[in-house]
């Protein structure tokens, strides 16, 4: 027997009894807002709330499936003008209202509509849920207060044998997690005790990594998909490229083969934009920037050699140490090389040699980070041995801005995502600087001490308010820093835009006059050269003509003496006949008396 026990209530015990009616909307009390009433408000900001920093536990979850939004656009035709009639002319559409206004349908359609319109304005007019009561009221604006950053959480590697965070990625989808590879770049330091891991952090759970990833080789570099947030791909010590999807594990889902790979470490692999949205490309210190497909990693699709001479010869080719690819420029992309040159690349040129287009130098030693600016992309920052320099397209030469040089070295760099005019370096002196350049040049806005040890790696996640360093010894620190270093300020991009050109057109003049230098000294050397040359040939006709007249002289002598000789041998003849005997070369002075006495009597 089944028992069964009914609770009751009285009707009376829970309130009144809803009856609803179908009635027009009625007005019953306008209550007029009462400003003094805002003086019992109090905001709380900030809101602290107490939480427990221990594993949460529940008995069961759910995954539920990624919905993806896509904004597109469609043509609504119905209801709207005929066919036959052109909504641009205006003499068919007001031919066209007055049929239609003509007509008994749409005067008995148009009543009809008319008393539901009146119901739904009177129920408007009833209460407005969008008015502001209190909008005559002046709103106090919030002063603005000094640059500052606050350290939020610290990620430690894990493992016992600390390896350097070099390279930092956020989740595309503004969630809190930071994909963090650890490598050691020492020569032949690796230990068999040291980890090849790399995480995946959760920024809300520091004790340990939400996912971890095992490659083969220790990652150098790691980005995700910018449209598939499940996939990373990462470039290997050993110069291999592999890929993971978060949802099938910590083992790489493929690699790429290793007589096809880099032979260096590869320092930056980056997503292209595409339809499928698997293509990407990396670059590493042996010279080659190869591309590849993720569903295909056996080889690469392309392969370009980084030789300035455009021969494609390997053994000339120029390390690349960073990479830079803006998508609303898809043909072309830049790469930084270990030698300090910037070279400017064309991926749709025709043949091999075409794809350098240019090269960009100025700087000493390796350029560790290459990044265009967000809002102005013909403009692009890099970041090299003890300075940081902001170049424009136009010029090749010599960039338009620089920072002083520092006493450290500087190892990373990026522009904030959200401001024009700000940028972000990390040193080897566990220095992190932001830079405002319509603030202030010659100083950065805000230097923070992150860490004893050296910062090698730096990442701004994209609304600009938190940013990501690693360091050495394979911490990362996440940063917040302040609103007025992340919001765009009044007329910033004009400001930006103005600086950006006027320091453009400076380098142009200055680039002009040292040309017009240039070309004065040329041409002064050539005018010497030929000023020597004329001396030379001077100096050589003087000669000549000396030796000229000499020989002249020479011969005018030696005929003189000849023509002498012959008269001096008939006038002996002529003497010898005379005294009837042979006169000797003994008794030549009286040969020679006589020629005397002879002239003297001719």
């Amino acid at each position: 027997m089944e028992i069964v026990y009914v609770y009751t209530k009285k009707r009376s015990e829970f309130g009144r009894q809803c009856n609803f009616s179908d009635k027009p909307a009625e007005l019953h009390v306008d209550i007029l807002p009462d400003p003094s009433l805002t003086d019992n408000f109090i905001d709380r900001d900030p809101c602290d709330v107490a939480i427990q920093c221990t594993q949460e536990m529940s008995e069961h979850e759910v995954n539920t499936e990624r919905f993806d939004c896509e904004p597109c656009g469609i043509n609504h035709v119905e209801g709207g003008w005929p066919k036959d009639v052109n909504s641009q002319e205006m003499e068919q559409t007001i031919r066209y209202r007055k049929k239609v206004e003509k007509d008994e349908n749409y005067v008995n359609t148009l009543m009809q509509l008319g008393s539901h319109m009146e119901h739904c304005i009177r129920q408007n007019n009833t209460i407005d849920i969008y008015q502001e009561y209190f909008e005559e009221e002046e709103i106090v604006e919030e002063m603005e207060g000094q640059p500052s950053a606050k350290t939020v959480n610290v990620f430690r590697d894990p493992n016992e044998v600390k390896r350097t965070a070099t390279s930092l990625s956020w989740h595309p989808d503004g969630s809190c997690k930071l994909a963090v590879a650890y490598s050691s770049m020492e020569f032949q330091k690796v230990t068999k005790d040291m980890s090849y891991d790399s995480y995946i952090w959760d920024l809300e759970n520091t004790n340990k990594p939400e996912m971890t990833l095992k490659p083969v080789s220790p990652l150098v570099c790691l980005e995700y998909n910018p449209k598939d947030s499940h996939i990373l791909i990462g470039g290997s010590y050993n110069g291999q490229i592999a890929y993971w999807d978060t949802r099938k594990g910590s083992q790489p889902v493929e690699m790429s083969a290793v007589e096809h790979s880099h032979r260096d470490p590869v320092y930056k692999v980056i997503w292209l934009q595409s339809k499928t949205g698997t293509d990407s490309f990396s670059a590493s210190t042996d010279g080659q920037v190869l591309w590849w497909d993720i569903r295909k990693m056996s080889e690469p699709t392309e392969r370009l050699v980084l030789d300035p001479s455009k021969k494609g010869n390997l053994d000339n080719a120029l390390g690349a140490f960073s990479l830079e690819f803006e998508t609303t420029m898809p043909t072309k992309f830049m790469v930084g090389t270990e030698q300090g040159v910037v070279v400017s690349c064309n991926r749709k040129a025709k043949t091999p040699a075409e794809k350098i287009v240019c090269t960009y130098s100025g700087h000493y030693g390796p350029i560790y980070a290459l990044q265009r600016n967000p809002f102005f992309p013909k403009n692009f920052l890099t970041v090299a041995d003890w300075t940081a320099r902001i170049w424009s397209e136009d010029i090749r030469d010599s960039s338009i801005m620089w920072t002083k040089y520092h006493m450290a070295y500087l190892s990373d760099g990026c522009w904030s995502p959200a401001r024009p005019s700000v940028f972000f370096t990390v040193k080897m002196d566990g220095t992190l600087d932001i830079w405002d350049f319509l603030f202030k040049q010659n100083d950065p806005t805000l230097s923070l001490k992150v860490c004893d040890e050296a910062l090698y790696s730096l990442r701004v996640q994209d609304n600009g308010r938190f940013l990501g360093c690693g360091s050495q010894l394979g911490t990362a620190t996440l940063l917040e820093i302040s609103s007025g270093l992340c919001t765009l300020q009044k007329n910033e991009k004009a400001l930006a835009t103005a600086m950006f050109e006027r320091e453009t057109k400076r380098e142009k003049i200055l680039e002009a006059c040292h040309r017009e230098m240039r070309l004065k000294e040329r041409s002064r050397s050539e005018q010497s050269k030929e000023d020597e040359a004329k001396d030379g040939e001077a100096e050589e006709s003087a000669e000549e003509l000396v030796a000229c007249a000499e020989r002249e002289f020479y011969e005018v002598v030696e005929a003189e003496m000849k023509k002498r000789g012959k008269d001096d041998k008939k006038e002996k003849e002529k003497y010898e006949r005379k005294l009837g005997k042979t006169v000797s070369n003994e008794n030549i002075f009286m040969f020679t008396d006589y020629l005397n006495t002879s002239s003297q009597e001719f």
